[in-house]
């Protein structure tokens, strides 16, 4: 019985670029291994995220996993609550909770960065439990999560309104989104900050030299979801590894196990070989494993072009080539894609369809492809709506 592995590089997808020669990231980086994919096997384009819906990765990985996200994305906010194990209730809102550096400047405040300066999750959940104590209530309620991401609960709340993904703001002005928020979230940001900028936490990153995480940003907000499990959906017992909550609480609504792999920090120095390790041993007891790799993103919302090739080439070094080389031996079918598009230049996700490719073990036609999004769109091909390409990647010989 064939086996089955998903490796997604989280934000590859970009624009050309002057400074790389009219090239984007994908292309000016070397990955062999990712394109002897390309050439040996279905290489396309996928609508990871519909019409009408914003470029996040809970929806882009919702499709990507094979569930149609019209039909069962609620929220970012209630997908990672449920990788956390948090108890809601029907009623509740739950949102996304990031812990941010605000600046301000001539009166005006901007949103300065969107992770604290990536916040170790040490100092990040003695912040969250000090909020929890001090304005936490039989209406509201504060769960520390990992780095800069938590989970605010508002029992009974209302969802009538729209909020902003901090990545997407960067560097720009929040003023009047602030104070347009429903009054009961507004009051909550104001008291987070006081509290927030004379913890002795924030005290001594400052001294350090450190960004504060001196205000609190709630978004992405909805009420918990129902999804049938992928084994409903498809016959096969899965599994999925990342470093971040939201695609890990994805993973549980959808009945995947939760594979958590030492050194998985969803940054830069994640543990690239480790992931792999596990999800190759998974695959002894598993029949389908979805693996994600967080670093081209956040190299993507960071602006950094140099950072981004990086993070492109340990993917394909340390991730494709490792599950490539265990595919070649043993029967593993093996699909290589992104979410989304996280341009350096404008720092935020973009909804484009994205390229995806198939390995395939049969004899075809040799023709060297690039694994890339010039490429991808000449080929002619475009999975929509997204969700459908679980379905072709399980079904392909």
């Amino acid at each position: 019985m064939s086996k089955y592995i998903v490796l997604v590089g989280d934000g590859m997808g970009d624009y050309p670029l002057e400074t790389l020669g009219g090239k984007t990231p994908l292309e000016a980086a070397h990955t062999p291994n990712m394109d002897f994919i390309a050439s040996n096997g279905v290489l396309g384009l996928v609508e990871t995220v519909p019409d009408g819906m914003p470029p996040g990765s809970d929806i882009a990985n919702m499709s990507l996993l094979g569930f149609d996200p019209k039909k069962y994305h609620t929220g970012r906010g209630p997908i990672e609550a449920a990788s956390l194990g948090i108890k809601v209730n029907p009623e509740d809102i739950i949102f996304r909770c990031n812990l941010v550096s605000l600046g301000k400047k001539e009166g005006a405040i901007f949103m300065e960065d969107y992770s604290a300066g990536h916040i170790s999750s040490e100092e990040a959940k003695e912040l969250i439990l000090t909020l929890n104590k001090y304005l936490g209530s039989e209406r509201f309620h504060f769960y520390p999560g990992v780095s800069y991401r938590h989970i605010l609960v508002w029992h009974n709340g209302k969802n009538e309104f729209t909020t902003i993904p901090p990545h997407e703001i960067p560097g720009q002005e929040v003023t009047d989104y602030l104070n347009n928020l429903p009054s009961e979230i507004r009051e909550l940001v104001i008291n987070a900050k006081k509290i927030l900028v004379n913890h002795p936490v924030n005290q001594q990153r400052v001294k350090e030299g450190k960004k504060m995480a001196n205000s609190i940003w709630p978004w992405g907000q909805g009420r918990m979801t129902n999804m049938p499990s992928f084994k409903e959906r498809f016959g096969l017992k899965g599994g999925v590894i990342s470093a971040v909550d939201l695609i890990k609480g994805i993973g549980i609504l959808a009945g995947l196990k939760v594979i958590n792999v030492p050194g998985a920090t969803g940054y830069f120095d994640t543990n690239y070989k480790g992931k792999v390790q596990y999800a190759l041993d998974a695959l002894k007891e598993l029949d389908f494993v979805y693996v994600h790799v967080e670093a081209p993103d956040e190299a993507g919302h960071e602006g950094n072009l140099a950072e981004k090739i990086k993070a492109i080439e340990a993917f394909d070094q340390q991730v494709v080539g490792s599950v490539l080389n265990a595919a070649k031996r043993e029967n593993i079918k093996v699909m290589v894609t992104m979410d989304h598009y996280t341009p350096v230049a404008v720092r935020t996700h973009i909804g484009e369809p994205v390229p995806f490719a198939i390995f395939l073990k049969r004899k075809i036609p040799a023709s060297f492809r690039l694994f890339c999004e010039r490429i991808a769109n000449e080929s002619g091909i475009l999975v929509k709506p997204g969700y459908k390409l679980m379905e072709c990647f399980l079904r392909v010989d």
